[in-house]
């Protein structure tokens, strides 16, 4: 990711002299993007190190979060740098302007090989950090496609308007795949209960088990996409066989794709709705 980030940055700035040099309002544009990206990727670099650290006094839970508040923050960039293009680019419909196409075609060939390069460096990363990276360098490569195909048809044509409208369709595209992206780890981020844990079907498997009577608190939420947690509460029929019960439980929390359960035996049903009519 720090391979990355330096890849971006310095071609950010290669960009922004050779669009003066070839009087190219989009690659011009296209570096203050990269830019962003840039700035993206580094965060995103210190955040994904960050989330390594195991549990301390400060972050008991331990430090996975911060890959996620990278995926947010790298996710934002990204969804902003998208509306961005949109501002610039429609005006550009009507009054499109001249461009050095020679150069565009040389520069987005390069362009292409540095992202390829950049996107194999963090191919092989799992986190939702990571996924949203993949992202940027997925738009950057359609977009320098893009500037190839329209620098061809220059070649032939002055269909300057065709530079603008490929813009906004390739902007329109990551947005459709950013925003859902960015919801869900919103979703994560506030701990809404993981996608692929069923918890009404968890529910019915736990007071399926002989000794459990009743559930008087369960909260089931994940860290970071991968690791998921469960505190559940219940009333046993026989506080004796809690042991078993624990193991049943876990057994039960373990195939429906949970790793970290917490369970509190509360008193029996009978004493917990007194207390709760008292409360």
């Amino acid at each position: 990711m720090l391979i990355a980030f330096w890849l971006n940055l310095s071609f950010a700035l290669l960009e922004a002299v050779f669009g003066f040099i070839f009087r190219s309002s989009a690659v011009m544009a296209d570096a203050v993007h990269d830019l962003g990206d840039a700035l993206a990727i580094g965060l995103s670099a210190y955040l994904e190190k960050v989330s390594q650290k195991k549990g301390d006094k400060k972050y008991s839970l331990g430090y996975k979060r911060f890959s996620l508040l990278g995926a947010i923050l790298t996710g934002s960039i990204l969804i902003l740098g998208s509306f961005w293009i949109f501002l610039e680019n429609v005006p550009r419909l009507w009054a499109p302007e001249e461009v050095n196409y020679q150069g565009m075609l040389i520069l987005g060939l390069v362009a292409i090989a540095v992202n390829l390069l950049a996107s194999r460096l963090v191919h092989h990363g799992h986190s939702h950090n990571e996924s949203m990276l993949s992202l940027h360098f997925l738009e950057d490569i359609l977009g320098w496609l893009a500037v190839i195909l329209v620098s061809i048809v220059l070649h032939f044509t002055d269909w300057y308007f065709l530079d603008p409208l490929l813009s906004l369709c390739i902007a329109g595209y990551i947005l459709s795949q950013a925003l859902p992206t960015f919801w869900k780890n919103m979703k994560i981020f506030l701990e809404h209960v993981p996608e692929d844990v069923d918890l009404p079907a968890f529910e019915t498997d736990i007071l399926a088990l002989d000794n459990v009577q009743a559930i008087t608190q369960l909260n089931v939420w994940t860290t970071d996409g991968r690791e998921k947690f469960a505190m559940l509460h219940i009333c046993p029929r026989d506080m004796a066989q809690s042991l078993t019960s624990k193991e049943d439980l876990r057994r039960l929390a373990k195939s429906h794709g949970i790793t970290h359960l917490t369970i509190e035996f509360d008193q029996s049903l009978q004493e917990h709705e007194a207390h709760q009519t008292e409360v």
